[in-house]
Parts: structure tokens; sequence; C-alpha cells
């Protein structure tokens, strides 16, 4: 499984997201492949999950599977979604 945490730029959001993420899956004992990018970049083939603020969420339209975050420091919110998601 590839998750892509994903920001409008590419850099300082998209990067912690993606080391909350790490940290998160590590904490439920889940293997993912865990990277970041920016929203131009980010195609459908290039993650089965993407991470992302809920402000920009409205503009991935092209991206199916899309995890929505009203605060993407939050990471108690980060992992009650990802477990929604990711365990049985």
């Amino acid at each position: 499984m590839k998750i892509l945490a994903v920001c409008g730029s590419g850099l300082g959001s998209s990067f912690m997201l993606e080391m909350n993420i790490r940290d998160i899956l590590k904490e439920l004992g889940i293997e993912a492949e865990v990277e970041h990018s920016d929203l131009a970049s980010a195609t459908q083939d290039a993650a089965d999950w993407f991470v992302m603020a809920k402000d920009i969420a409205s503009s991935a339209t092209h991206l199916k599977n899309v995890i929505s975050l009203n605060s993407v420091i939050d990471k108690v919110e980060l992992k009650g979604k990802l477990q929604e998601i990711l365990v049985d």
C-alpha cells in the first residue's frame, strides 16, 4: 500500500504530514510506503490513498481515495481517519 501526503507546494506541510503518517502507521503496526507531493504532481496512479487538508481536497477532483483533514497538525484526527480506513 502507498500513501501520499499532499499539500499545495509539496514542501513543508506535506512533509510534516508524511512524518506524522509514518509515526501513526508504526504505532498501529501497519506497513505502507509513505511519500509527499504537491497537488499538481499527484496523479491517481501515484498512491492508493491521498492525505491532505480539507481546503485543498476540494481541488483534488482528479484523485480518488482522498483522506481530508480539518487540520494537518492534529495527530488525533489523522490517527482516527487512518484507523477508520486501514484497520479491519
